[in-house]
């Protein structure tokens, strides 16, 4: 038997959808008032878009995620935020999260 972690603190909040916001399973920043975008160079996320549908995204805040990864992430706690091609990496400016596995190409966090 495994470990999993999906499931653990999961926490969605519907937010209005920026029109740059297509797809899922993306990290997202706040790009105005009740609204969320994809993240750019250097952007520190708010969560994870888990669905976008007629104007709206549902945004995971809190929880379990597995992410694309810019590189190899040491375990436990790290400062990560977003690169110019969407995917995380480690950054001393970003938010802290608990990496809990990471490969060259995707991580394991708790946000």
């Amino acid at each position: 038997m495994g470990v999993n972690f999906n499931g653990f603190g999961e926490n969605v909040l519907t937010f209005n959808a920026a029109s740059g916001l297509t797809s899922a399973g993306v990290p997202v920043k706040m790009t105005g008032d009740g609204e969320v975008g994809p993240c750019s160079n250097n952007d520190v996320f708010c969560g994870v878009c888990v669905n976008v549908r007629d104007g709206y995204a549902a945004v995971q805040l809190s929880g379990f995620v597995v992410l694309p990864a810019a590189a190899k992430i040491t375990a436990g706690y790290q400062k990560v935020a977003v690169n110019s091609a969407g995917k995380v990496a480690a950054n001393e400016n970003g938010r802290e999260v608990l990496v809990l596995s990471s490969s060259a190409t995707e991580v394991s966090i708790i946000l």
